[in-house]
C-alpha cells in the first residue's frame, strides 16, 4: 500500500521498488489467444468495407484498454464512462479467468484498494459536520497516548494531518510480505503497532507523505467517537444512503468477492510467475484499502459526493483543499486527489491499488466520471501511464 507520486496513489502492500514488470510466457500466449476476438478490428472484404470497418472500430476508451491487455499484459481492463447526461458506457477487455479463458464480466466487481480512503475520509467529515469531531484537534484527543513512538507524538499531529498525509506517520505496509498479507488477519491495533515500531518521516504538519498508517488511525477515531464498528459507520453513512448496491467491506474472515468478478493477479516474488490472488484477507488494509465494488459504483460515490450528497458545504470545501504531492500535477486534499487532464480542468478522484487489482478514476466538475480497472497491478511507468491515459480519454472524449 505505497505511493508513486510521479503518477499514481499506490496501495499495494509492496515497495515500488521490489516490482518488475514481468509476464510468464504461457499467460502472455494464452491473453494473445482468448483475447484476439476483443482487440481485432473488423476484417474489410469489398469497396463498402473500409466505412464499415471506421464506424465499428473501436473508441478511444476501448483502444486504450485493448492497450493495457496486448502491450502491458494485463489480465483483463475494464471501464464504466458516465457522461453528463447520465448516460453509462461499460468496456471490458482480455480475460477473466486465465485457467479458463473466461469472460470479463462486464462492471465486475473488484478490490478497490485505496479508494477506501475516500470513503473514511467522509465519515471523519461526516463526523466533523455533526460536532463529534474537530478537524484541528489532536490525534491524543480521541486515542490518548496511543499514538507513540520515535518522534511520534498524537498530541501533535491533527487529524487533518492524518486526512492529508501531513502527519509524518510511517507507513506499515511495507514491512508485511504478500504471502502474508493474503492469508493472515490483521485487528486494527496490530497495523498501527507496526507502524510504531519505525521513527516518523517528518515533523507533523511540514511534509506531505503517503502513509497508510494515517487512515488506520482515522478508522479507530470514527470507531471512538461512534461506538460501532468502521464498516457499519461506512455502510450506513455511505452505502446505503446513496444506494451503491454492489460495494461492501468485507467482514473478518471472508476472502472471496461475492458477485460476478474477474480473477485478481500477482507477481510476488516480483520476478516470479503470477498467480491467482483473487482470495485473500484485506484485513491489512482496512481503513485504507479494504473495500470491494465496482467502476459504476464508484462513479456513483465520487458523483454523489463532489455533488454535495455526502458531505456539508463546509466539509466539502475542506475536502477539496489539497496540497501538492509530486510532480505530475497530483494534488490531495482530505481522501482526496485533483489530477489535471489533457483536454483542461481536474478531475477528483482517488485511485487504489492491493494485490490483483487496480483502480483509478473520477469525476469532472461538469459531472463526468470515469473509473478504470486492471487485474493486475502495473509493474512499470508505460503500463501506469497507460491506465492514467484510458481515464483521461474516458473523461475527454
Amino acid at each position: 500500500m505505497r505511493v508513486r507520486t510521479g503518477q499514481n496513489l499506490r496501495s499495494s502492500n509492496r515497495r515500488d521498488g521490489r516490482r518488475r514488470r514481468g509476464w510468464s510466457a504461457a499467460a502472455a500466449v494464452a491473453i494473445g489467444v482468448m483475447t484476439l476476438g476483443v482487440l481485432a478490428p473488423p476484417a474489410a472484404s469489398d469497396p463498402a468495407a473500409p466505412a464499415a470497418a471506421a464506424a465499428a472500430r473501436p473508441d478511444a476508451v476501448q483502444r486504450a484498454l485493448n492497450t493495457l491487455v496486448r502491450d502491458d499484459g494485463m489480465p483483463a481492463a475494464l471501464a464504466s464512462v458516465q457522461d453528463r447526461n447520465g448516460r453509462t458506457r461499460t468496456y471490458t477487455a482480455g480475460v477473466g479467468d486465465l485457467t479458463t479463458g473466461a469472460k470479463v464480466p462486464r462492471d465486475g466487481q473488484v478490490r478497490i484498494g485505496s479508494n477506501t480512503k475516500a470513503f473514511t475520509a467522509v465519515v471523519v467529515l461526516q463526523l466533523v459536520g455533526e460536532g463529534k469531531i474537530d478537524l484541528d484537534a489532536f490525534v491524543d484527543t480521541y486515542l490518548p497516548g496511543l499514538v507513540r513512538g520515535k518522534g511520534i507524538d498524537g498530541g501533535r499531529i491533527t487529524i487533518r494531518y492524518l486526512l492529508q498525509h501531513t502527519s509524518g506517520l510511517p507507513e506499515y505496509g511495507i514491512h508485511l510480505d504478500d504471502t502474508e498479507i493474503r492469508n493472515r488477519y490483521f485487528e486494527p491495533r496490530e497495523l498501527l503497532d507496526l507502524a510504531l515500531e519505525h521513527p516518523a518521516d517528518a515533523e507533523p504538519g511540514k511534509r506531505w507523505k503517503y502513509s497508510n498508517t494515517n487512515y488506520v488511525v482515522a478508522g479507530l477515531i470514527v470507531q471512538k467517537v461512534t461506538g460501532r464498528p468502521l464498516a457499519e459507520e461506512m455502510d450506513r453513512r455511505i452505502i446505503q444512503r446513496i444506494g451503491l448496491r454492489h460495494t461492501y467491506f468485507p467482514a473478518p474472515g471472508d476472502m472471496t468477492v461475492r458477485e460476478p468478478h474477474p480473477r485478481g493477479y500477482h507477481r510476488s516474488p516480483a520476478d516470479g510467475p503470477l498467480r491467482d490472488f483473487t482470495e485473500m484477507d484485506p484485513s491489512a488494509g482496512w481503513a485504507a484499502g479494504q473495500l470491494i465494488s465496482t467502476n459504476s459504483d464508484l462513479n456513483r460515490f465520487f458523483t454523489a459526493l463532489l455533488a454535495g450528497r455526502l458531505l456539508p458545504a463546509a466539509q466539502l470545501a475542506e475536502m477539496r483543499t489539497t496540497v501538492p504531492a509530486g510532480t505530475s500535477g497530483l494534488r490531495y486534499g482530505l481522501g482526496l486527489t485533483s489530477r489535471p487532464l489533457s483536454c483542461g480542468g481536474v478531475y477528483w478522484g482517488h485511485g487504489g491499488d492491493i494485490a490483483g487489482y487496480e483502480t483509478r478514476g473520477g469525476v469532472t466538475e461538469d459531472g463526468r466520471a470515469a473509473n478504470v480497472a486492471v487485474t493486475s497491478i502495473p509493474t512499470d511507468e508505460a503500463a501506469v501511464r497507460h491506465v492514467s491515459d484510458a481515464v483521461n480519454r474516458a473523461l475527454c472524449g
